[in-house]
């Protein structure tokens, strides 16, 4: 992740400000965890909402990583056609250039002169034709060039004007991230701070964290693929969520799923909200093992059906790859690839 073409606005700028000030305000919200005890209701509570925004935040990262790298892809088009069309340009200044030097040995004197000294005159007449000619159909050669140089450079300039800038929105996504990772350490301080009963009923509630269950039973996957999908998925169980990565020792719940179709030969977007759009939408009652089954209303987060009610999928920090009930969340859509 060709032709030239002239790069359009992405779009991506007013949606980096706008993660970038969602996370911002998100940030300001999570401050706002108590640094004193709280009831243990109000403390399972914080630590939910607080792996909510860690999720979205991931996810806004995850989209500017991908933009910026098909920028840098489409900047790498570009500079190699300037390479190009330099190299024409420099052949046909050098022909230019012998045809100049032979024209300037050949007298530098009037035209008329000239004539009147030759011998054959209409020798003489038939090769100032044919230079005549030469140099229009050359000058013309290099004027157009220097357009299609004028053109790329100024494509250039704009790529290279666009990715300053998804880099410095990346920065910011990053600093927000980083500061969301801190209040995840502080709430699962918290977290870990309740009575261990308190802990384990969070641990059932939210997303059970059960780690002997069964793989996905009777229930055929949709397709020879998406069975090396379910394959590859299972053999992460264990490993652990890490922020952005897409595996094989690592993974972020878009992740896992990007890594665990690449295995089996299917190439998938980055982010959760663009793989829940990757495929064909069916009901959660037709599921099968392979689909793809986003959660909440802005498919934050995305795991792997895997039959028997249970998904696998890469919960947030802290937590490995695991299984966890297919209900565990507000289930947004079901997508087959």
């Amino acid at each position: 992740m060709g032709s030239h073409r002239r790069l359009a606005p992405s779009g991506f700028d007013h949606g980096a400000t706008a993660a970038v000030g969602l996370l911002s305000v998100a940030a300001a919200v999570l401050g706002t965890v108590p640094a004193t005890a709280a009831p243990h209701d109000d403390r399972r509570a914080e630590v939910d909402r607080l792996y909510t925004e860690a999720e979205q935040a991931t996810e806004a990262y995850n989209k500017a990583d991908a933009r910026t790298d098909a920028l840098r892809e489409e900047i790498s088009t570009a500079q190699d056609a300037i390479a190009r069309q330099q190299g024409r340009i420099n052949t046909m200044r050098d022909a230019l250039g012998s045809l100049a030097g032979a024209q300037y040995r050949s007298g530098g004197i009037d035209p008329a002169l000239t004539l009147l000294l030759s011998a054959d005159p209409d020798d003489y007449l038939d090769k100032a034709l044919v230079l005549d000619r030469i140099t229009t159909h050359q000058s013309g050669r290099l004027r157009e060039l220097r357009a299609a140089q004028r053109d790329l450079a100024q494509d250039r300039a704009e790529a290279a004007g666009k990715l300053t800038e998804l880099e410095k929105g990346r920065r910011a996504v990053t600093a927000h991230k980083k500061t969301v990772e801190q209040k995840l350490a502080r709430a699962r301080k918290l977290l870990n701070s309740l009575p261990d009963d308190e802990r384990a009923a969070y641990e059932r509630g939210s997303r059970s964290g059960r780690a002997d269950l069964t793989g996905p039973g009777t229930a055929a996957p949709a397709s020879g693929r998406a069975a090396a999908a379910v394959a590859a998925a299972r053999s992460a169980l264990g490993k652990p969520y890490v922020w952005g990565a897409n595996g094989p020792s690592s993974f972020d719940c878009s992740g896992l799923i990007q890594w665990a179709y690449a295995q089996a030969g299917v190439g998938l977007p980055r982010t959760s909200q663009a793989q829940a759009g990757a495929g064909q939408r069916v009901s959660l009652a037709e599921a099968r093992p392979g689909d793809l089954v986003a959660y909440r209303d802005d498919a934050s987060h995305i795991g792997m059906y895997a039959g028997n009610g249970r998904v696998i999928h890469a919960p947030y920090p802290g937590a490995p790859v695991r299984y966890d009930p297919v209900g565990m969340m507000p289930v947004s859509s079901v997508t087959r690839v």
